[in-house]
């Protein structure tokens, strides 16, 4: 009896493996599927800025990669990405099979690590269930969808760094009278008005416990401000906890600091992408 409980055990076990052996067949071929699917060409871009005071006041554990560990405080809205969307709220992504090369953009390096640094410790996801650094996953997820506009990785990157330069939010918004601050509420209206009176277009504001998460511009394919979607004409797409009230905070964080300067974390940083490179 012992001897046939042990080998229904097995059973069971050698069940189960199949069963997530095909299921992890099946996921792999859905996403290869969607990933060789023409899809259509996008209708706009939105430039999605991060706001590090928001993020960053989570961080429970430093690493290299993560610009909230830096000796001094972000003070600026930082780049999330360059993201091509479809005029109906939904977005194409993992266009084509082309993989990230660091090598391809090591001229904007230095200005990717200030301005566009990972908010996070973990490795991001890539199109084809693999993981690296947190441009990689711009690149492969949104900079593949960008053609005809971009179409090659380089300047996909430069793109998104010229628009986050000749638009910048900070100011944007001190011209209108919304300082830095921690903890002082603004009035949603005057925040998206501000912009509006700087930039020419409406923006999409994403919110997470009250305060300013992400702030997003929109431009279309000649790169010329447009309106973003609202949640309403996107038919509810951005959940209610990613919601703003009337009124709304841009705080600031006190980092837990990785290495005494922030010139050390990033030589970390450089040390931990390329050992990434070599052995990936």
């Amino acid at each position: 009896m012992a001897m046939a409980a042990a080998r229904r055990h097995m059973l069971a076990i050698c069940a189960l493996l199949l069963l997530g052996a095909a299921a992890a067949r099946s996921r792999g071929a859905r996403v290869a599927a969607a990933v060789g699917r023409k899809q259509r060409e996008f209708d706009y871009f939105a430039l999605a800025l991060q706001w590090p005071g928001t993020i960053c006041a989570s961080t429970r554990h430093c690493c290299a990669v993560n610009g909230c560990c830096r000796s001094e405080p972000l003070q600026t809205f930082t780049i999330h990405g360059l993201w091509p969307d479809y005029d109906d709220g939904t977005w194409p992504a993992c266009c084509r099979h082309t993989n990230f090369d660091m090598d391809k953009i090591l001229p904007l390096k230095p200005t990717l690590d200030q301005y566009w640094p990972s908010l996070y410790c973990s490795s991001s996801s890539t199109c084809f269930s693999g993981k690296g650094p947190f441009w990689a996953h711009e690149w492969e997820k949104h900079g593949t969808c960008s053609s005809p506009v971009v179409n090659d990785e380089l300047e996909y990157f430069s793109t998104a760094l010229d628009l986050y330069f000749k638009y910048n939010v900070t100011e944007m918004l001190a011209s209108g009278g919304i300082h830095i601050s921690n903890g002082e509420q603004y009035a949603l209206t005057d925040v998206i008005d501000a912009i509006k009176c700087a930039f020419g277009a409406s923006p999409q504001i994403v919110c997470k416990k009250g305060s300013v998460e992400e702030l997003r511009l929109c431009f279309d394919k000649d790169l010329k401000p447009r309106d973003c979607l609202t949640t309403t004409s996107t038919n509810g797409n951005l959940s209610k906890t990613k919601h703003c009230p009337r009124y709304i905070t841009l705080p600031t964080y006190d980092p837990l600091v990785l290495s005494n300067s922030t010139r050390e974390i990033i030589a970390q940083v450089e040390s931990e992408v390329y050992g990434y490179l070599y052995t990936s």
